[in-house]
């Protein structure tokens, strides 16, 4: 079965033009894609890329077209080609958006989709490296709001505000393929918009509820530090950010700790975070305690 998805890096693109960075952007637009296509269990085949602007820069389009190339090469898919466009009645300055494209594959009969799911199933939440590429107006909101030094460091945070805003978007197409190998993976949910409140429910039979302890994982320093500045409820941080856990494996009980060993040889970390529990009429699709 042939698979496809698309998506784009948003608004973390005004970021990278104000720190005048473009070496992560390129491995974010890949990964947004591939992310979502390795939740049905494909295996990524091919990408395409369209890049917009005013008037090109070749020497800022190299650097985003590198990051593409290096990120579909870790995942294993080939770079067909794009398209670049030059519109100067549409973009202003250095703006630009970009967009991606992929196509992947899948036995029909290993196809992941959630329906396997049931009573007494593990959660085990595998880490992000940071906002991924997600909740960018709303971060872009508070530093601006607060004033914040993209250049500075965090209380307590070597790194400055700017590079942790622009750590890219993980890659998890080659831990998905692995772990499926030799495990049994019920549902795979990408943590992007709409947070654990949309994408989790996706992947749920009607008679399940994914109940989930929002104290099993460290949260980012960076995430609480922007929750605060911000004045952000929990319900909020869940719905716009990934809150440190990037993806989502639901596998049988009795697979937990193998699972959970192979994440963590392939270089993540991650941890059981809930259980799939019964599901009366009137209950929520997932619960956080």
């Amino acid at each position: 079965v042939l698979t496809a998805s698309t998506d784009g890096v948003g608004t973390k693109l005004k970021l990278a033009i104000e720190l005048d960075r473009y070496d992560t952007i390129g491995q974010d637009l890949v990964a947004m894609s591939v992310n979502d296509l390795v939740c049905s269990g494909s295996r990524p085949l091919f990408f395409l890329d369209y890049f917009a602007t005013g008037k090109l820069s070749t020497d800022r389009h190299a650097v985003i077209v590198r990051g593409i190339a290096k990120a579909c090469e870790d995942v294993g898919c080939a770079l067909l080609g794009g398209e670049t466009a030059e519109m100067p009645g549409m973009y202003q300055g250095k703006d630009f958006d970009l967009a991606g494209f992929a196509v992947g594959l899948v036995d029909r009969s290993q196809i992941i989709d959630g329906q396997r799911i049931q009573v007494g199933d593990t959660i085990i939440g595998i880490a992000s490296s940071g906002f991924h590429s997600n909740g960018y107006s709303l971060v872009r909101k508070i530093v601006g709001d607060r004033k914040l030094n993209l250049a500075q460091p965090l209380p307590g945070i070597k790194k400055p505000l700017g590079d942790l805003l622009l750590q890219p978007t993980h890659l998890y197409s080659p831990l998905v393929l692995e772990v499926m190998s030799s495990c049994d993976l019920r549902g795979i949910a990408h943590i992007t918009g709409g947070g654990f409140w949309d994408n989790i429910p996706r992947i749920l039979p009607k008679n399940v509820q994914a109940a989930i302890d929002g104290r099993s994982w460290p949260r980012p320093p960076i995430m609480a530090f922007l929750q605060e500045q911000g004045g952000i409820d929990n319900h909020e941080m869940l719905r716009v950010f990934n809150c440190g856990i990037g993806m989502i494996f639901v596998v049988p009980s009795t697979q937990t700790s193998t699972v959970l060993q192979r994440i963590k040889q392939k270089g993540f970390e991650a941890w059981k975070i809930g259980v799939i529990e019964k599901r009366s009429t009137n209950d929520p699709a997932i619960m956080v305690s």
